[in-house]
Parts: C-alpha cells; sequence; structure tokens
C-alpha cells in the first residue's frame, strides 16, 4: 500500500480525499513507519494498522515462547490435538484450525513428532489417512505454557477495557466475515 500523494485544493473532491478527510491528523502509524505523507485511504491505514498490530502480538508471544524451544504454530498445534482428545485429527483437519495457516503442516508435524510432541499412525480403516495426538510429552508442555501464555496475552492487553476487548472482537470477526455483517444489518434493518 502506497501513501497518498499530496493533493491540490482542487482535488480534494476525489474519492481518495473522501476516504481519508484533510483534517484529520496523522496516526501513530503513520508516525510509527515515519511516514511524513498520510496513507492512501482509511481503509489502508485501518488495514496497515491491523498487521501491524498482528506482528507486533505475535513478536511478544513468539519471544515469550522461544525458552521453552517451541514455536506459536506449534502451540497452537498442540492445543488443538489436546481438544481433539482422544479422537486422533488428520493432518488437513489440523492445518485448517491453526490460526496462521502453514503451507507445509506436514513438515511441521513431523518436526513435532521428532520432538516427541505428537505421534502420527495410520488409520485403521483409510490406511492412506495419517492421524495425529499429543503425546504425554505434548500435553506436558502445554501444562508448563498454558499459564504462561495466558499470562503474556493478559499482559498484552490489559490496559484495554472489558467493553473495548468485546468490541474489537466483534470488527475483527466483522472484517473476517462480511457475509455474516451484511446478514446482522439485513437482519436489523428489517426489524427497524
Amino acid at each position: 500500500m502506497r501513501p497518498a500523494k499530496p493533493t491540490s485544493p482542487a482535488r480534494k473532491t476525489t474519492r481518495r480525499a473522501a476516504a481519508q478527510p484533510a483534517h484529520r491528523p496523522a496516526g501513530l502509524l503513520q508516525k510509527d513507519l515515519h511516514q511524513s505523507v498520510p496513507f492512501a485511504s482509511l481503509h489502508a491505514e485501518a488495514f496497515l494498522n491491523l498487521l501491524r498490530t498482528a506482528d507486533y502480538l505475535q513478536r511478544k508471544l513468539r519471544l515469550t515462547l522461544k525458552p521453552y524451544g517451541i514455536t506459536d504454530t506449534q502451540y497452537n498445534v498442540l492445543r488443538i490435538l489436546r481438544g481433539a482428545g482422544a479422537h486422533p485429527l488428520p493432518c488437513s483437519e489440523s492445518g485448517e484450525r491453526l490460526i496462521s495457516q502453514v503451507p507445509d503442516i506436514t513438515r511441521l508435524l513431523d518436526r513435532m513428532e521428532r520432538g516427541g510432541l505428537i505421534r502420527r499412525e495410520r488409520d485403521d480403516q483409510d490406511r492412506r489417512m495419517v492421524l495425529s495426538r499429543i503425546t504425554p510429552s505434548g500435553l506436558g508442555k502445554l501444562k508448563d505454557l498454558d499459564g504462561v501464555l495466558e499470562r503474556c496475552v493478559e499482559k498484552m492487553l490489559e490496559h484495554l477495557t472489558r467493553q473495548e476487548l468485546l468490541q474489537m472482537t466483534a470488527l475483527l470477526e466483522d472484517a473476517r466475515h462480511p457475509e455474516v455483517r451484511k446478514k446482522k444489518r439485513g437482519a436489523k434493518s428489517a426489524t427497524s
């Protein structure tokens, strides 16, 4: 996303100028990035803010996990497999449930199996399907990390109120699922 070109007073009626009013002060992202010109649009600024924030939070999470010798994606896989309980999951289903999709889930599971965190086995009914389950060692790793991660996440977001967290969650879900938001709006206008 490129920054907007400065506009002359005669061009203030353009779509870009309407999307980002000239009187709006520079946001923190513009300052964080040492950017002297405004963003091309409010959409671009919101999108880049989202990416920058996700990267910031993920870096903090990775630093918290590093001393434990596990990545955020591996932690996510362990939680998924623990949540599956006694039912092992196919490789593809583990991949679909990840917070951040990875291009090669098989390789990730290979590393985790070599580390003793998971065990893989062939399905009895369909020998082509490989199922994964968490090992006692993987459960122990999660037990060590659950409180650590809970405190880490709370610390990162403790400055936000409950209402702000609920609002942020709703907005992020709306951004990911525009079809649901459209249905909500349609239902509200039908009852009005």
